[in-house]
């Protein structure tokens, strides 16, 4: 085995385009363990993903944009099961079973994910479309970068993932 694919190895590389709580816990989960193990690890959230790395912030500027962000406001702790979400209830429910087995919330992991220095970005494209600034964000999130900066990082990378 080479030297380059030694490098590559250690590092990974993840989009994050789902809002979905089941897939937000994934996410968070797989760049926690492979954070831990030692790996550089990259987050890039767009579109609905951009809901794990905001604040609880009402967003937008526009008339579109601030219906946007009532219709789909909220922060991480909003996010609902992709699967039975039943009006909030499925959060709810999937949120009790969940501390019934010591299992983190959404939140801890996403803060857990910035101790470990997992980078994370949003993607400058749709955070412009959605009118969400940077300043919605909260801290540990780096400067917005465009799929570009993505890419290059995942040339790098010895796991690309897309949740």
């Amino acid at each position: 085995m080479s030297e380059q694919e030694i490098e590559k190895k250690k590092k990974m590389s993840m989009v994050v385009m789902s809002g979905d709580m089941d897939k937000l816990f994934g996410a968070f989960i797989i760049a926690n363990g492979a954070a831990a193990m030692g790996t550089d690890v990259t987050m890039f959230f767009t579109f609905w993903g951009l809901r794990a790395i905001k604040k609880d912030v009402r967003t937008g500027t526009t008339f579109f944009g601030k219906m946007l962000g009532l219709m789909y406001g909220g922060d991480i702790m909003k996010a609902n099961p992709s699967k039975f979400s039943f009006l909030g209830m499925g959060r709810w429910m999937f949120g009790k079973m969940m501390g019934n087995h010591n299992v983190a919330k959404l939140d801890e992991l996403r803060d857990l994910a910035v101790t470990l220095g997992v980078k994370m970005y949003g993607c400058q494209m749709s955070m412009d479309v959605m009118e969400i600034p940077q300043s919605a964000f909260i801290d540990g999130v780096q400067d917005p970068v465009g799929v570009g900066f993505f890419i290059a990082e995942a040339e790098e990378s010895g796991i690309q993932l897309f949740i």
